[in-house]
This record gives structure tokens, sequence and C-alpha cells, in this order.
């Protein structure tokens, strides 16, 4: 199912709505998104997911863990909320914290990013069709070059920004 977004202009105006599949890569389209941080509760690692070769955008590409475009008529952290169910299977009410904005203009999306942060350490059930893996990262490793070869360039300017608020 191809999902209606609000979208914007570069003033932050709201000017129509639009299918999900014409705002990848149409630097006009910009529509905003919710990423969740899933922090370990012990400390020092992040949840990634690993997108599957269903995925629309960068698959095979690791990725922030929940994260997704807001529906119709929802705020940030109703967003969030829907995708910790969605992506991970968490119903619970754990409190979310907004940690930063983010803006990502790129080929792939355009995008404006209200980021929150979790602790939560699983059981977690996610998305078998659109994600192949997800697991717990050291902190250490997530800056190793090698591997930030592997990871969306959304995610590389995600960890550098976590990095930037001494988050991680």
């Amino acid at each position: 199912m191809d999902d209606l977004l609000d979208i914007y202009n570069r003033h932050g105006w709201r000017i129509g709505m639009a299918l999900r599949s014409q705002c990848h890569g149409d630097p006009r389209l910009l529509h905003h998104t919710a990423h969740v941080v899933v922090f370990h509760p012990d400390g020092g690692r992040l949840l990634l997911q690993k997108r599957s070769m269903e995925k629309d955008i960068q698959p095979g590409k690791w990725d922030t863990a929940v994260g997704g475009h807001l529906v119709l008529g929802e705020d940030y952290l109703e967003g969030a909320k829907r995708e910790l169910a969605e992506e991970l299977g968490y119903t619970g009410d754990a409190e979310l914290e907004v940690l930063f904005d983010m803006q990502l203009r790129n080929d792939i999306e355009s995008e404006d990013i209200r980021v929150f942060g979790v602790k939560l350490g699983g059981p977690f059930t996610f998305q078998r069709d659109e994600i192949d893996e997800v697991r717990f990262w050291s902190a250490k490793s997530l800056f190793e070059p090698g591997n930030q070869a592997l990871f969306t360039p959304n995610l590389v300017r995600e960890l550098e920004l976590l990095r930037e608020h001494h988050l991680i």
C-alpha cells in the first residue's frame, strides 16, 4: 500500500499531499519523518535494522531501527509511537524523549526529521517482509569506517548528530 503523505515546501508550509513513492528522489516533495533511536538499557549500544531486499529504498543497508514518514494528521510523537509498534512490535508506554531535529536533502529523500530516544532492551518482533535483521551495535563499532560503508547516508548523518550531542 502506498501511503499519502503531507508534503511541505522549503519554508515548512504544507502545500498538499503526495504518494509516498512519489516523494522518493524528488527534492521538491519535502515530508516529515519520525525516528526513534533505541538505546540499550545497559548503555553503550544502539539498535539498528538491516533493510531487506524487498525494501523500496537502499535495500541491504543498515539504518535506524525505528523510523518512518508521518501519515496524514499525525504529529511527530504519534508517528514515532506508531513506528515502534509497526517495526518492533513494541506497544508499551515507554517515554520517548526528543533528542534533536535534523534535515536531510539528498537524491533519495528530502525530509525534516524529529529524532526521539528511548531505552528498550527487547525482545522485539520486527517486520520480516521489510527487515532482515535487528541487533544492538556498540557505540565504538558504529564509527568504524568499514561499518559505516554498510549504513544508509541518513544513518551516518544521524550518528554524527548523536555524537555531537554527546548521546553516544
